[in-house]
């Protein structure tokens, strides 16, 4: 039996790693129509590009596959990890690795139908984001003075809805945004009909977004993320009334209200004029009961302040005050005329002491008062001068001023001065 020859044969072809990819890549794609197949997702992951690269697999095997942006455009839901899909596709090859992939495109879930699954999946992405909590939900006005509603403009829904507002509210202006409400695009002029009442008429008061009844389908585009975000992220309150009373779309959950259908819808935006009145009357009825009330209350009152004595003889008011101001009065003259006899004696008694002590009582009796000069120095001792001092002598009548000739009784022996006088 002959060897194979280790060595390529003279004329042998010899292909480049990238060669070989191609051939595969080609007989894969031309050899291989498309085929459906089903599989569970795994390893699933969405580039920036927008493509969507993922496995399928079942219990035995597994292929490489991969999810176009062009056809991921077409999904209503999000492949992830765990869903059983069927997919329709091509096998081909990734041509700088050889990978083998399974270029996918259309997808649609097993389990559940594709647009049931795409609700399921942005109610709880947007669950998650905080969108349907209470606590973000704006309430309703009471009583507005403008309502804005994007719908159809043509269908019953519209006219229900003005002829609602119209008989319940008609004061209320009522501005109309004519939408698509199906098919490609409707979810696009809904949220830019719900941004432009915000952005070039925001003295709208609420706004009522919605449309009739239909299948899923026919009321997918409150389900798509452009509208539902619109009616989120919207300053005026949104009241959401799609379809019939039992039918649910997103925008139901991120509205500030939402109502079973569109006539509802009316109803709960705009009061009753009818229920107004009827309270108004009641108010007006509890007011003038009111009133009557309290000026009988007030009137009763006045009778009986204009009985009383004091009304009847205002003087009687001041009376009392002018007793008692009166009483001071006396009281203050008797304490100052005894204060003022009390003064003059105690006057009387200081004069009689001063008298007694003046030293000119002493003078009158012969006494006279020396004092040295020049500095007026009171002379009490004959110790205090020396003959030749000059001494001033106060008389009870005039003044004498003198020379010391001779002094006594300090110690020193008497001094002659020659016979004078």
């Amino acid at each position: 039996m002959a060897k194979a020859s280790a060595a390529p044969s003279a004329g042998a072809r010899i292909y480049t790693v990238s060669e070989v990819n191609g051939l595969i890549h080609d007989l894969l794609e031309n050899s291989l129509p498309e085929i459906w197949m089903e599989g569970e997702v795994s390893n699933c992951k969405l580039y920036p590009s927008g493509h969507t690269y993922l496995t399928l697999k079942d219990e035995e095997a597994q292929i490489r596959a991969v999810l176009f942006k062009g056809a991921a455009l077409g999904l209503k839901f999000k492949p992830e990890d765990g869903l059983k899909v069927l997919v329709r596709g091509r096998a081909s090859s990734y041509v700088k690795r050889g990978d083998l992939q399974f270029v996918v495109s259309w997808m649609e879930p097993r389990e559940k139908g594709a647009l049931q699954l795409a609700f399921e999946q942005l109610k709880a992405r947007l669950a998650a984001e905080g969108l349907f909590d209470e606590s973000r939900k704006k309430p309703l006005p009471a009583f507005p003075s403008c309502v804005g509603v994007v719908t159809s403009g043509q269908g019953a829904a519209v006219h229900d809805m003005i002829s609602v507002l119209g008989r319940r509210w008609p004061l209320a202006r009522v501005l109309i945004y004519p939408v698509k409400v199906q098919g490609e695009g409707a979810a696009e002029e809904i949220a830019g009909a719900v941004r432009d009442f915000n952005e070039f008429f925001p003295e709208t008061d609420v706004l009522l977004v919605g449309r009739g009844g239909g299948s899923m389908e026919d009321l997918w585009a409150f389900n798509e993320e452009t509208a539902a975000r619109a009616v989120a992220e919207s300053k005026i309150p949104v009241v959401s009334c799609v379809g019939h009373e039992t039918d649910f779309t997103i925008a139901d959950f991120v509205a500030d209200q939402r109502a079973p259908t569109p006539s509802a819808a009316a109803e709960l935006a705009a009061p009753d004029r009818r229920a107004v009145l009827g309270q108004i009357e009641s108010r007006e009825q509890e007011l003038a009961a009111a009133l009557r009330e309290k000026i009988q209350v007030l009137s009763e009152r006045l009778s009986r302040a204009a009985s009383h004595p004091l009304l009847q003889s205002p003087e009687r008011i001041y009376e009392d005050r002018t007793r008692f101001l009166d009483d001071l009065w006396m009281r203050l003259e008797d304490g100052a005329a005894q204060a003022l006899l009390r003064a003059k004696q105690a006057l009387a008694m200081g004069a009689a002491k001063l008298e007694a002590y003046s030293p000119l009582k002493v003078l009158g009796r012969g006494y006279a008062i020396a004092e040295k000069l020049p500095h007026l120095e009171i002379i009490r001792s004959a110790g205090q001068v020396r003959p030749g001092d000059r001494l001033r002598l106060r008389l009870a009548e005039g003044r004498i001023e003198c020379e010391v000739a001779m002094t006594e009784g300090n110690g020193l022996p008497p001094k002659d001065i020659g016979g004078k006088p």
